[in-house]
C-alpha cells in the first residue's frame, strides 16, 4: 500500500485552443485529481482509516502513472508517485544543517544571575522546558521537506511519514519562499495519553514522554494511528533576523504553535518568570520539566557560538523532582528474594514524574520513624525521571483527625510467620527461613530473569501459579517441566506449553557467571559474579569449595562477601548436582571471561545498550543476549544495562519498547538498529 503524504498542487499547460487542447486540459485536470486522490487515501491509510482496498489504490496509482508516462509535461508539482514508501524512508538517517545541541544545566538562582552576567545588556526569553521528542522540520519553497528527530545532535532519523500522519501542529505547506527549518518538541498531551490508557487497559503506554518516542520509532504509522502527539516550536531558522517576540509571531505565521514566550530584562525578572512556569506546570495539559533561558535577540544568540555540546546562548532550568500529596492507605511488608523485608505505601492514585503512581517505598522502619509517617496522613510522593517513587514525608501533622494509625514493623514474616531478625544500622528486617514461599517466588522469578538464565517465556503470573500448584520450588525445577504438565493449566495451550518447554531448552547454557547471579546469594552482585569467572575459577562447584581465604583474594571481594558465598553454596550444593542433572550448564563460558577484541576495534571506546531480540540476519536465527554482548565486547565496546549520558549507542532489535528509546532521545544517545551493527561485526570479521 501507500508511501507518504504529500500535497499536490495544479501545473499549468499553457494550452488554451483547439480541440486538442481541450482534450489535454481534460486531460492535466485528470492527472491532477488522481494525484489528490492518491494523497488523499495515503493520509487515510496513514492514519490507520484506509478508505479503500489495496487493490482499489494500486488501480488508482496505476492510471495516474500511465497518464504521467504518457503526457510528462503535465506532471504535477510534487509528484506523490516519487514519493517514497513509508518503510523506505522510516527512520533513515540525515545529518542536520546545524547541530541540535544539549542544553547547558542550572537548578539555582545563582546560576541564572551568572548567565545574565555573561551578556550584559541583552535580554532573554523564558519558555517551558517540554518534555517529549525534539524534532527539525525543514521546508523548501513552502513544502514540507523533512522532518528528523534529534538523534546524536549531529545526525537524526528521517521520520517525515510519521509525522505527516501522526503529529498535529505541523503544516504540509506554508506561505514561506526559500529555505525554512523550524525546531521543536512533539509531546503527547496528558489527555491524549489518558484517553488511549482508557481505551487499551490490557497494554498501557508508560507515560506520555516514552509514548511520544515510542510512535516516532513506529515501523508503520497504521499501527500507533491512535496515539497522536503535538508539535509545538521553539525555534525558527530564516534568514530575517528578529527578537524573541518575532520569533513568537514568526511561528504563528507560519500556522505553529510555540510555547509561551516571556521576555525578561535581568534575572530578578526571568526567575519570577521561572517560579511563574513551575507553579503553573499542573494545569498543563502536557508535561514539562523545566524552563529555557535563551537570548531574546537570535543575532546575538548566533554570535555567542557553542561549546562542545551545548550553546552558549541558552540555559535549562531544571525544576525540583515533581512531589504530589496522596492519602496514604495502608503499609504492605513486602519480602524479597533474600529475605530482606520492606515496608511498601499503598496509596491512593495519584499522577507524579509522568505516571500514576499506587505504590511507593518507605525504604525502612528507621525512614518511617524518622519522618514520623503513619497509616492515613496526607503524605508527599516524590518521583523523579525514572526513579521508583517514594514517600518524602507527612504533608501537615499538625491536621492529624487522630484516626491515623502507626506503622508496626512485623516481628514475624508476612508469608511463613518465621521470626524475623533486624540487621544494620538502619534495622532492616529479615526472614531468615530459607524455605519462606515470597522467598521461593522471587528467587525462581530472578532466576528466570534476563541478567540469569533468562527463561524468557515464563512471566511472573505464571511462576508464582507454577510455585502455588507444588511444580516449582527451586531452579532445577524449571528443567523437568514437560508439556503434559502444563497442558493442565487453564489458559496454557499446545503453543504456548510448547514455546514454554523451549524457552527451557533454551536456558539450559547458564554457565558460572549468570548461574551466581540467579541464585541471588546475598551480598553476590553480578560485578561479583563476573570478577570471579575472570578470577580463574572454572566452576561453580569450584568457588563453592573455594574457601573464604582464596575467595577474599579475589579483587574486590571482602570477608563478608566471601562468608556469604560460602555460606550460601554449600547450602545450595544438592540444588547444584540437581542442576547439573538437568544439563544446565554452570561452567564458565567464553562470555563470561576477558573477550580478545577484534583487530582495528570498530566499536572501540564505546559504551553500548542492548534493547529487543536479537537475530543473527544472516540465517535469522534468533540470538541469545548474552553471546551478542559478548560479540559486541570483541569489537571493543563496553555493554551497559541501562542507557545515561555515558552511552554512545542504544543497539536496537525487535520488539524494541518505549522507555530506553525516550531516555537515549533525551540524553542524545545515537540510536542503532542491530543490523547495522551486524555488518560491522561481519565486515571487522568478528564473526
Amino acid at each position: 500500500m501507500p508511501g507518504g503524504a504529500c500535497a499536490a498542487t495544479t501545473r499549468s499547460t499553457g494550452v488554451s485552443v483547439g480541440l486538442g487542447s481541450v482534450w489535454l486540459v481534460e486531460t492535466g485536470e485528470r492527472i491532477q485529481e488522481l494525484a489528490d486522490r492518491v494523497v488523499a487515501l495515503r493520509d487515510a491509510y496513514y492514519r490507520g482509516a484506509p478508505l479503500v482496498a489495496d487493490a482499489e489504490y494500486d488501480a488508482i496509482e496505476d492510471e495516474l502513472r500511465g497518464l504521467i508516462e504518457a503526457h510528462p509535461d503535465l506532471a504535477p508539482d510534487p509528484n506523490p508517485l516519487e514519493q517514497v514508501g513509508a518503510p523506505a524512508v522510516l527512520h533513515a538517517p540525515i545529518r542536520h544543517s546545524r547541530p541540535m545541541l544539549s542544553l547547558e544545566k542550572a537548578t539555582t538562582p545563582d546560576q541564572v544571575a551568572a548567565f545574565f552576567d555573561r551578556f550584559p545588556g541583552q535580554s532573554v526569553v523564558v519558555m517551558p522546558k517540554l518534555d517529549g521528542l525534539s524534532l527539525a522540520l525543514v521546508f523548501e519553497d513552502g513544502r514540507l521537506l523533512r522532518a528528523v528527530t534529534r538523534g546524536d545532535g549531529t545526525t537524526g532519523d528521517d521520520v517525515t511519514v510519521l509525522v505527516r500522519a501522526l503529529v498535529d501542529g505541523v503544516p504540509d505547506r506554508i506561505d514561506v519562499p526559500g529555505r525554512v527549518e523550524v525546531r521543536g518538541e512533539a509531546v503527547m498531551l496528558r489527555s491524549t495519553f489518558l484517553g488511549y490508557n482508557t481505551a487499551h487497559p490490557d497494554k498501557p503506554l508508560i507515560n506520555p514522554r516514552n509514548a511520544a518516542a515510542g510512535t516516532l520509532r513506529a515501523k508503520d504509522p497504521a499501527t500507533v494511528a491512535e496515539r497522536r502527539l503535538q508539535f509545538f516550536g521553539f525555534d525558527l531558522d530564516t534568514s530575517a533576523g528578529g527578537a524573541a517576540a518575532d520569533l513568537a509571531e514568526g511561528l504563528r505565521a507560519l500556522g505553529i504553535a510555540g510555547a509561551q514566550m516571556r521576555v525578561c530584562a535581568d534575572a530578578e525578572q526571568a526567575q519570577a518568570a521561572i517560579t511563574v512556569i513551575e507553579q503553573g506546570r499542573n494545569n498543563l495539559d502536557y508535561d514539562i520539566d523545566g524552563a529555557v533561558l535563551r537570548l531574546a535577540d537570535r543575532d546575538a544568540y548566533a554570535a555567542a557560538g557553542t561549546r562542545s555540546n551545548s550553546p552558549r546562548g541558552a540555559l535549562a532550568f531544571k525544576f525540583a523532582a515533581e512531589e504530589k500529596t496522596t492519602l496514604l492507605n495502608e503499609v504492605v511488608w513486602d519480602v524479597g528474594k533474600t529475605g530482606k523485608i520492606v515496608p511498601v505505601a499503598w496509596l491512593e492514585p495519584v499522577f507524579v514524574g509522568g505516571t500514576t503512581v499506587t505504590k511507593a517505598t518507605l525504604a525502612n522502619q528507621q525512614v518511617i520513624r524518622a519522618r514520623d509517617i503513619k497509616v492515613g496522613d496526607t503524605v508527599l510522593v516524590r518521583r523523579a525521571g525514572d526513579v521508583i517513587p517514594f514517600v518524602a514525608g507527612v504533608l501537615d501533622a499538625s491536621k492529624r483527625t487522630g484516626d491515623e494509625r502507626e506503622i508496626v514493623p512485623p516481628t514475624s514474616c508476612p508469608s511463613c510467620a518465621q521470626p524475623v531478625t533486624e540487621q544494620g544500622n538502619s534495622r532492616e528486617l529479615f526472614c531468615t527461613n530459607v524455605a519462606c514461599p515470597a522467598q521461593t517466588v522471587r528467587r525462581l522469578i530472578h532466576w528466570a530473569s534476563r541478567p540469569a538464565a533468562d527463561i524468557e517465556a515464563f512471566g511472573q503470573v505464571w511462576i508464582e501459579r507454577l510455585a502455588e500448584a507444588g511444580i516449582l520450588e527451586r531452579p532445577s525445577d524449571f528443567y523437568t517441566l514437560t508439556t503434559e504438565r502444563l497442558l493442565e493449566f487453564d489458559r496454557i495451550g499446545e503453543t504456548s506449553a510448547a514455546r514454554m518447554i523451549d524457552s527451557v531448552d533454551a536456558a539450559r547454557r547458564v554457565g558460572l557467571r549468570r548461574a551466581l547471579i540467579g541464585l541471588a546469594i546475598p551480598m553476590a552482585s553480578e560485578g561479583t559474579a563476573a570478577r570471579l569467572a575472570r578470577a580463574g575459577f572454572r566452576s561453580l562447584e569450584e568457588v563453592a569449595d573455594a574457601g573464604e581465604e582464596r575467595l577474599v583474594a579475589v579483587e574486590d571481594i571482602g570477608p563478608k562477601v566471601a562468608a556469604s558465598l560460602v555460606e550460601h553454596l554449600t547450602r545450595l550444593r544438592p540444588e547444584l548436582e540437581r542442576l547439573r542433572a538437568a544439563g544446565v550448564s554452570l561452567d564458565v563460558l567464553d562470555e563470561d571471561l576477558p573477550p580478545v577484541v577484534a583487530a582495528g576495534a570498530p566499536l572501540g571506546g564505546k559504551t553500548v545498550v542492548i534493547t529487543g531480540a536479537i537475530s543473527d540476519p544472516r540465517s535469522g536465527e534468533k540470538v541469545a543476549r548474552p553471546t551478542f554482548q559478548r560479540l559486541c565486547e570483541k569489537a571493543g565496546a563496553t555493554v551497559a544495562s541501562s542507557v545515561s549520558a555515558n552511552t554512545d549507542l542504544l543497539i536496537t532489535g525487535a520488539g524494541v519498547g518505549d522507555s530506553k528509546l525516550a531516555k537515549a532521545a533525551k540524553l542524545g544517545v545515537e540510536v542503532v538498529d542491530q543490523g547495522d551493527i551486524w555488518k560491522l561485526l561481519v565486515s571487522a570479521g568478528v564473526v
